[in-house]
C-alpha cells in the first residue's frame, strides 16, 4: 500500500510538472521585417516583458523581412500550429499593403489574437541637420517639394509614406508631391538619415526616441493626439497649429488554423501582462500608449481602419476606385 501511494504521489507531481511547462511554454515571436524597425522592437519588449514578469521561462525570436512583410505571412500561414506557439508582430501596414495590392494576403488570412499598443508617427532629422523646426521643412516644402527627400522603412503607398503625406497635406501641401525615398524595414531608413542620403525621417516614434537618447537626432514632431506625459517636449502636430493626428497599433497574429482556446490562451496572457510594471517599464521607454483589445474588439478596429485608410488613401491618389 505504501509502495503504490508513494507512486500516485509521484505521478501527480509529474503531471502537475507538465502542466506547470505547458501554461509557460515558449512562445516563438516572428517579426516580418529586419531588425531595429518597429515590430521587431515590439516584440522584443514584449518578449522581455514576458520573461522578467514570470508568464514565460523563455521567448524567442525570428526575423523573415521581404515583401512588405508577405514573406513571414507566407511563412505563417505554412507553418500553421506544426512548430508550437507562434505569434506574428504585425500593425496597420498589414492593412494599408493589402489595400495597395502590395501584399498577396490581408489580415483575413490569418488569426487575429489581440492589439497591445498604440504607436505614434514621428518625424526626425540628423542632429546636425539645418531644420530646427517641423515649420522649418513646410516652409522648405513650400518653395520646392523636392527639396527635403523623406526616408521610410516601408514601401511607397505603405504606412511612412502615408503619415508623412498626410502631415504636408495638413499643411496645405499636396502630399502626392512628397518625395519618398522607400527602405525595407525601419533600421535602413535610419542608416539612410545618418548616412545624409535623407533629410527626413518618417518612422514610429519608439524607433525615433531610440535615436535621440543616442544624440544621432532631433524629433521635430510626432503625431500623437495630445502631448505625451513622458516626452512633453516633443511637440505634437496639433500643437504645432495643424490638424494632423496618427496612431499606429501594433498587435499580434497566429496561424489561421489555431485553435480558439489557443488564442484565449494567448489573449489572456498579454491581457495579464498589461497589468505588470514589467510592462510599464517598457511601455514608458518607447513611448507607447497601451491599448489591448481582444479578439472580437481588434477584429472590429481592423475592419474600421480598412475603411478609414482606404478614404485616405483614395484622396491622395495612392489607389484608385
Amino acid at each position: 500500500m505504501i509502495k503504490i501511494t508513494y507512486r500516485l504521489i509521484a505521478l501527480v507531481a509529474y503531471a502537475l510538472m507538465l502542466c506547470s511547462v505547458q501554461s509557460r511554454a515558449e512562445t516563438h515571436f516572428l517579426i516580418p521585417g529586419g531588425p531595429g524597425g518597429g515590430w521587431d522592437t515590439t516584440a522584443r519588449a514584449v518578449g522581455e516583458a514576458m520573461v522578467k514578469s514570470g508568464l514565460h521561462d523563455n521567448t524567442s525570436f525570428q526575423n523573415i523581412s521581404g515583401g512588405g512583410g508577405g514573406r513571414a505571412i507566407a511563412y505563417l500561414i505554412e507553418s500553421g500550429t506544426k512548430k508550437g506557439d507562434m505569434l506574428m508582430v504585425n500593425s496597420t501596414p498589414i492593412v494599408l499593403r493589402a489595400l495597395s495590392g502590395q501584399l498577396p494576403y490581408s489580415y483575413r488570412d490569418l488569426t487575429p489574437v489581440a492589439s497591445v499598443i498604440a504607436d505614434y508617427g514621428a518625424f526626425a532629422v540628423r542632429a546636425d541637420s539645418p531644420y530646427q523646426s517641423w515649420h522649418d521643412v513646410i516652409e522648405a516644402l513650400r518653395g520646392d517639394p523636392k527639396t527635403i527627400k523623406v526616408a521610410g522603412g516601408s514601401a511607397r503607398g505603405s504606412m511612412d509614406h502615408l503619415v508623412a503625406a498626410q502631415a504636408v497635406q495638413a499643411a496645405g501641401i499636396d502630399g502626392r508631391l512628397l518625395r519618398y525615398i522607400p527602405y525595407d524595414a525601419g533600421g535602413k531608413a535610419k542608416a539612410g538619415l545618418l548616412s545624409g542620403e535623407v533629410n527626413l525621417l518618417s518612422t514610429g516614434l519608439s524607433e525615433a526616441l531610440d535615436m535621440m537618447r543616442a544624440g544621432q537626432v532631433r524629433i521635430l514632431a510626432i503625431t500623437a493626439d495630445e502631448p505625451l506625459v513622458e516626452y512633453p517636449q516633443l511637440p505634437t502636430m496639433k500643437t504645432l497649429g495643424y490638424d494632423m493626428e496618427f496612431v499606429n497599433w501594433r498587435g499580434f497574429f497566429a496561424a489561421p488554423d489555431v485553435s480558439q482556446a489557443k488564442v484565449q490562451e494567448y489573449s489572456d496572457r498579454f491581457q495579464r501582462l498589461m497589468a505588470t510594471p514589467e510592462w510599464e517599464s517598457v511601455r514608458q521607454r518607447n513611448g507607447w500608449r497601451t491599448l489591448f483589445t481582444s479578439q472580437d474588439a481588434f477584429v472590429d478596429v481592423l475592419e474600421a481602419q480598412e475603411q478609414q485608410l482606404r478614404d485616405a488613401m483614395e484622396a491622395l491618389g495612392f489607389i484608385h476606385r
